[in-house]
């Protein structure tokens, strides 16, 4: 048994200095698709060049950014489209495209990137969440089987002797179903950005926000019909949606077919200010979400005191929301409906959750999340695993 430092005294970790960290991702946060997974990847990123590592970011090249472009010190290579983005990686890091990594971070959104098969390095596999729900969603059919069929078969084969780390101690529950064994999934959480001074204050008429991407299994289509549901007692109640996707069009069809037009609005990307004003306007954030790994959008809007509403079978909603405390959770569309109503009429339980949100929303810290990180990548680098259920107990390791 081997013992890492408490991350409260953790130093500054010489070992990491001038070590290569290549992470092999489908997407970054500048692809109009991107999300909080490509947020919690590049705030790692940013962690490990902090601690004086070289970091490379590999993924889908997209009309907003350059094929190759260095953004505060970290090196983005842009190559492939949504599928072939996957061999696009495998070639590059086969051939040295990338350098030579000391360490492979393998982001796994569904399908990993196979770079076990390619590569000596070390390789961590991140993942936020098993797509076991969203596989016949998004890809319904044979295309939608294969895809499950790698993800819940071959990709625990091939990265069995491999070093996980998930976001949430539901995601490492997941992998356990799974079949990855033995004490090697690290559960590194996200941490929640500063809070952003906005105006003006809570809307005066009730507000319900959605913020996320707009794809399938964020299930939007949910608090649509939920807020319109709740119009004939809360004649005033808007829903705002902010985010973008390849969904869009199909939400807004939905919208217009339950007579909805009046009710709601969408807002597309925003820049992070107005996306801020959005959460301190609202007096509820609804996350539909079939799955989430954490919920990033959680955290952010418990910042400004507002308190979220999400199923508790998405996985992470069930830590990073704690249930009566910071938000509530529920099991089916119809308590969704009616929780949602009650949290928009009864302000002392509104202003009880949103004051519950804002205390869970600092227990979460960047700063302890890429430390926590860092320190399952110098263990990887020594040949040794990583098993811990919490960022602040990285220490059992396996040799």
């Amino acid at each position: 048994m081997h013992d890492l430092p408490e991350l409260a005294e953790a130093p500054e970790l010489p070992e990491l200095v001038g070590k290569h960290v290549v992470f092999l991702s489908w997407r970054d946060t500048r692809n109009p698709e991107g999300g909080g997974a490509e947020r919690y990847l590049e705030k790692m990123a940013a962690g490990l060049v902090a601690r004086g590592c070289t970091v490379t970011v590999f993924c889908a090249a997209h009309a907003a950014a350059a094929p190759e472009e260095v953004v505060d010190g970290i090196r983005f290579v842009r190559r492939g489209s949504k599928l072939s983005v996957y061999l696009a990686g495998m070639r590059a890091l086969r051939r040295g495209d990338l350098g030579r990594p000391d360490v492979v971070v393998d982001v796994q959104n569904g399908l990993p990137f196979f770079s076990r098969l390619v590569t000596r390095a070390p390789v961590v596999v991140l993942v936020h969440h098993v797509h076991r729900e969203q596989w016949p969603v998004v890809y319904p059919g044979l295309s939608g089987r294969v895809g499950w069929w790698i993800e819940r078969r071959f990709a625990p084969w091939l990265y069995r002797h491999c070093q996980y780390v998930a976001v949430s101690r539901a995601t490492r529950g997941e992998l356990r179903q799974l079949g990855v064994r033995g004490p090697r999934i690290a559960v590194v959480h996200n941490g929640t950005d500063p809070y952003v001074a906005v105006d003006p204050g809570p809307s005066p008429t009730p507000l319900v926000a959605v913020v996320g991407r707009l794809v399938p299994h964020k299930q939007v289509e949910h608090a649509v019909d939920a807020v319109l549901a709740l119009r004939a007692e809360l004649p005033d109640l808007e829903l705002v949606v902010v985010g973008g996707g390849w969904w869009d069009a199909q939400l807004r069809e939905h919208v217009c077919a339950v007579g909805a037009e009046d009710v709601v609005t969408f807002e597309g990307h925003v820049e992070e200010e107005r996306k801020h004003e959005v959460y301190e306007r609202a007096w509820v954030l609804a996350l539909p979400s079939l799955k989430e790994g954490w919920g990033l959008v959680i955290g952010e809007a418990g910042m400004h005191s507002t308190p979220s509403v999400a199923y508790a079978s998405a996985g992470g909603t069930r830590e990073s929301i704690e249930d009566g405390v910071s938000g509530l959770l529920v099991d089916t569309q119809d308590e969704l409906t009616e929780t949602l109503g009650r949290l928009l009429r009864d302000d002392d339980l509104r202003a009880r959750l949103g004051a519950g949100a804002l205390a869970k929303s600092h227990a979460f810290t960047w700063e302890t999340a890429q430390q926590a990180f860092a320190l399952v990548l110098l263990a990887s680098l020594h040949g040794r695993l990583v098993d811990s259920q919490d960022p602040e107990d990285v220490q059992d390791i396996d040799a």
